[in-house]
């Protein structure tokens, strides 16, 4: 089995899961982009085009660092990874038979459409199970249902948000954390990605730990601020037993010493923690200002000899600034903040279009897109390299190149 795992958000990025936008954002319309999690309808083929263009980035052993012109990263695309998966028959009825769990099919278009996705390939299985399955597109199972739905109403819904690999998963150390996705929409996803790490050739027998049927925890919340750190956001997405639930686990297995619970504001704007900061090297941040002082955080660690005794006990610390929070966490004497833009409007400007979003290849090295001009100049100005990326049509779906990248390995960072 190829080593997987993470122990911080900087570490030399190895290998990253991606999800190339496909059939699934041409099924987004007016009406039904909302229920979708989509701001707007994205031109499909524009969106592809930056797409391949942030993969060449992160693959170009040109486009960034020198220290890193000789080590370019591993790209997986989470269709392929699906489709293989598919290959075998407890992988395909495991999937049919979670797609086809929802309550409004009635079991005359259910037993049709278990019956067709059998039928299908793994390629054709991977494309109705991530684009969905319209009423007007069934050539059976003809009933009440077909009847009474509209004909461009969906029995299998699409998944447009596979594009944010980052929520459904992330790992922590040589752990995968299944997380649960808060939006109805969004349930599918970290069940594929489940069925990926359980029955994939490449992941079998990698130990993992939540799930999707557990309290709410989404990947953009989760932070590995260094190694035995995590920050957790607390929000629209991930709720306080979600945090509870995840820290007992990486106690319980060792996989840290700290988490910080990380209230923020439950809007859109800031559905995630990643959405108002993300690291950017082992000791510097890039953080949104107009929330960077209020922003506090309750340190939350095992209680003394309750790991040993295998009953996890937590010890829940009163609420400190984030930064002064992280910093002890970390065993660092400050934790450096770059803000997101110059004054408050133009912060408030480039953190809606995700300026602290960026994905980090290195130290010292990070991905962002290319319109937040004053984000990007702020954090050259502070020793960090920036690639640069185009978003005008990957953006319309509220996340930038953090959201769109599941690190799956990265280089552990040096041991002072």
């Amino acid at each position: 089995m190829t080593q997987h795992g993470a122990d911080s958000e900087v570490g030399r990025l190895q290998t990253v899961m991606l999800h190339r936008p496909g059939p699934e954002l041409k099924r987004l319309t007016p009406r039904n982009n909302d229920k979708l999690l989509f701001d707007g309808i994205p031109w499909v083929a524009r969106a592809q085009e930056e797409h391949d263009a942030f993969a060449a980035a992160l693959r170009e052993r040109d486009a960034f660092a020198q220290a890193l012109r000789d080590r370019d990263v591993e790209v997986l695309y989470l269709t392929d990874l699906l489709t293989e998966t598919l290959a075998t028959e407890v992988a395909r009825n495991h999937a049919i038979t979670t797609a086809l769990a929802g309550l409004h099919l009635g079991d005359t278009m259910r037993n049709y459409l278990a019956r067709f996705l059998r039928d299908a390939s793994p390629e054709e299985l991977t494309g109705y199970l991530t684009a969905g399955i319209r009423n007007d597109e069934v050539r059976g199972g003809f009933g009440l249902v077909t009847s009474l739905f509209a004909s461009d109403d969906f029995l299998i819904d699409p998944l447009p948000n596979l594009l944010f690999t980052r929520d459904s998963s992330v790992w922590v150390q040589d752990r995968v954390a299944i997380t649960s996705l808060a939006m109805p929409a969004r349930t599918r996803e970290t069940q594929l990605t489940e069925l990926i790490y359980t029955e994939h050739p490449r992941f079998r027998g990698t130990r993992k730990i939540h799930g999707w049927h557990h309290e709410h925890v989404e990947g953009g919340d989760v932070l590995l601020l260094g190694p035995g750190v995590i920050a957790v956001g607390v929000g629209e997405r991930t709720t306080p037993a979600g945090v509870e639930r995840l820290a007992r686990q990486v106690f319980h297995a060792e996989l840290a010493h700290t988490v910080l619970a990380v209230p923020i504001a439950q809007e859109r704007a800031t559905m995630h923690l990643d959405t108002v900061c993300t690291m950017v090297d082992v000791d510097k941040i890039v953080m949104y200002p107009n929330v960077a002082h209020s922003l506090q955080a309750y340190a939350v660690t095992a209680a003394d000899g309750s790991v040993a005794e295998g009953d996890v006990e937590l010890h829940v610390a009163e609420a400190e600034p984030f930064l002064v929070a992280a910093a002890k966490a970390m065993e660092i004497d400050t934790l450096h903040q770059i803000d997101t833009g110059l004054d408050p409007v133009t912060a408030e400007r480039e953190q809606w279009d995700d300026g602290n979003n960026t994905l980090a290849l290195a130290p010292r090295v990070a991905v962002a897109y290319e319109r937040n001009d004053e984000t990007n100049a702020r954090l050259e100005e502070a020793g960090i390299e920036v690639v640069r990326i185009a978003g005008s049509e990957l953006g319309s779906g509220r996340g930038g190149p953090r959201c769109m990248s599941c690190p799956v390995s990265r280089a552990p960072l040096p041991v002072d």
